[in-house]
């Protein structure tokens, strides 16, 4: 298993994380396989969408605080009761398979990093499980 860290520097940012996955993934030797990509934070998510158009990614953010808005009637005492619920909505995993040691994405597709609570300084696992 690897593990990246990842400072975040806005309260709610996107980072594409698609490049550091395809290192860690040649890396490993995996010809044919699974590589999840897991991040142990309740209030961070990981998803897989268009990576050309950097408006798609804002468009989710938008849309998601218009969802979820941070001024929200939450009870959690802490002040990021939307930043679970973003969370929780997304996800925090992805599993990706890997044919031919590479990553199997579409066309436009990348790996994304969402921060809902930062800044912070956050933790991804990614795992790497070869076919028998």
């Amino acid at each position: 298993m690897e593990k990246m860290e990842i400072q975040t520097f806005k309260r709610c940012e996107v980072i594409d994380i698609t490049s550091n996955i395809r290192k860690i993934v040649s890396k490993s030797s995996v010809r044919n396989g699974i590589c999840i990509v897991y991040v142990p934070h309740t209030t961070a998510a990981i998803t897989i969408n268009e990576n050309a158009d950097p408006s798609v990614m804002k468009d989710l953010m938008n849309h998601l605080e218009t969802i979820v808005p941070i001024n929200g009637k939450f009870s959690h005492i802490e002040g990021n009761s939307d930043a679970h619920i973003k969370a929780s909505i997304i996800g925090s995993n992805r599993d990706i398979i890997i044919e031919n040691s590479s990553l199997k994405l579409g066309t436009w597709q990348g790996i994304f990093f969402l921060e809902f609570d930062g800044p912070r300084k956050r933790e991804i696992f990614i795992k790497i499980i070869k076919n028998t």
